[in-house]
């Protein structure tokens, strides 16, 4: 197992009342201190709140131009989307806009890239909302059309719902930024995970279902003749509450909004049971710390957790 590395998922919209200013604020303020701790920083790509319990006039950062401001003003970390929606953007757009986020921040975006599920955020918004098996198969042909266009020069595609003719997409990424899926559908989005991606990335669960779902990608990767081992396994553990004593790190998750099977205890418990995904074969963490926009959790994560992940609990 290599070493593990971790990215914090930074929230899109504020959970405590504060405006859309005080909210960037309360971003800024994290990051100046944990940058050098964290490889990467985690953007939602949606425009209203997900959340069903959060009201929908809630200020709400919109993902690209939020990376940007952010890339340029927190120059030691990576940049994630997480993951775009391929439905909001014409894919050969996208790939050009990765590529010169790419090139603006030299090199530290990483690239991640979903089907879209918030149905009442694309009737807001006016998109179309098909079936999921022809949003999985256009979510292929837009990661087939990125990789064209970072690739080749000049590039042409022709897929059934997106082309695209003699397109030039200059200069190329460099590094191109690893491809990250994000989602678990067992029949169709592992399979394009085995055939496309260099990482995976699941949101939340349970230790059994991740277990369950490494094996169906196994599955996928042999089918289609991939090296399983050559995918980076990446985990979202959608609430972690840590904190110096049990109680206090309880008292937090209760007063959180996030209750989706949390992660809770002292560094020494939180590590414990992050171990246990690691040894499934998870390489890289990216946490959503429920305390925010108070910075003691996702300090103690970075001083007393991560090292203790790193040599092993």
């Amino acid at each position: 197992m290599g070493r593990v590395q971790f990215g914090w998922h930074l929230p899109s919209f504020p959970v405590d009342g504060s405006s859309g200013p005080a909210f960037v604020e309360q971003i800024a303020a994290t990051l100046e201190r944990v940058e050098s701790a964290f490889d990467s920083a985690w953007m939602d790509d949606h425009f209203i709140p997900w959340a069903a319990w959060q009201p929908p006039e809630t200020p709400y950062l919109e993902c690209v131009s939020t990376m940007a401001y952010l890339a340029g003003a927190f120059r030691q970390i990576k940049f994630a989307s997480s993951v775009f929606c391929q439905s909001y953007r014409n894919p050969a757009l996208l790939a050009k806009t990765v590529a010169n986020l790419q090139l603006l921040t030299r090199g530290r975006m990483i690239f991640g890239i979903g089907a879209g599920w918030l149905a009442r955020e694309y009737a807001q918004y006016n998109y179309p909302f098909p079936a999921p098996a022809v949003r999985i198969a256009q979510l292929e042909e837009t990661v087939e059309i990125v990789k064209a266009l970072w690739t080749q020069t000049p590039a042409t595609y022709r897929g059934q719902y997106y082309q695209i003719d003699e397109a030039y997409c200059e200069p190329k990424p460099d590094p191109l930024p690893p491809i990250v899926i994000g989602g678990g559908g067992e029949q169709l989005t592992l399979r394009v995970v085995a055939k496309h991606a260099d990482w995976w990335n699941l949101p939340g669960g349970t230790l059994e279902s991740y277990a369950h779902k490494l094996e169906v990608l196994r599955r996928h990767c042999e089918a289609v003749g991939r090296d399983y081992d050559t995918i980076v396994k990446s985990w979202n553990p959608e609430a972690v509450a840590v904190a110096p004593t049990q109680v206090e790190a309880q008292r937090i998750a209760d007063a959180s909004p996030f209750k989706a099977n949390p992660i809770v205890g002292t560094p020494e418990q939180v590590a414990a049971q992050l171990q246990q995904y690691v040894d499934l074969g998870v390489s890289y963490i990216v946490v959503r710390l429920l305390d925010f926009p108070r910075t003691e959790g996702i300090e103690l994560f970075a001083q007393e957790v991560m090292p203790r992940l790193a040599r092993g609990v």
